[in-house]
């Protein structure tokens, strides 16, 4: 007769990350967009969409959490649109 035991459940490192395919998309997403920020803010000389750009490029490698990546990346999408330097 075969035996059937429980699945074995693995606690992760509490400085562990997991990288979903949704973060990965996001990060795409936004990163493709910060380029443009970039792009635009370098060739006009507008400090706000450079600076967005790099941030928009930047942070999904530092959050985790697929919600406030897009909350952190629409809010620095609309940033260089509500403030004009």
């Amino acid at each position: 007769m075969i035996e059937l035991r429980p699945a074995i459940i693995r606690r992760r490192p509490p400085g562990e990350t997991v990288l979903s395919s949704a973060l990965l998309l996001w990060g795409l997403v936004f990163g493709c967009i910060g380029l443009g920020f970039f792009v635009y803010g370098r060739k006009q000389r507008r400090v706000v969409p450079l600076f967005c750009g790099l941030a928009l490029m930047i942070f999904p490698y530092f959050v985790s959490n697929s919600v406030l990546v897009v909350a952190i990346g629409v809010a620095l999408i609309a940033i260089p649109y509500f403030w004009r330097l």
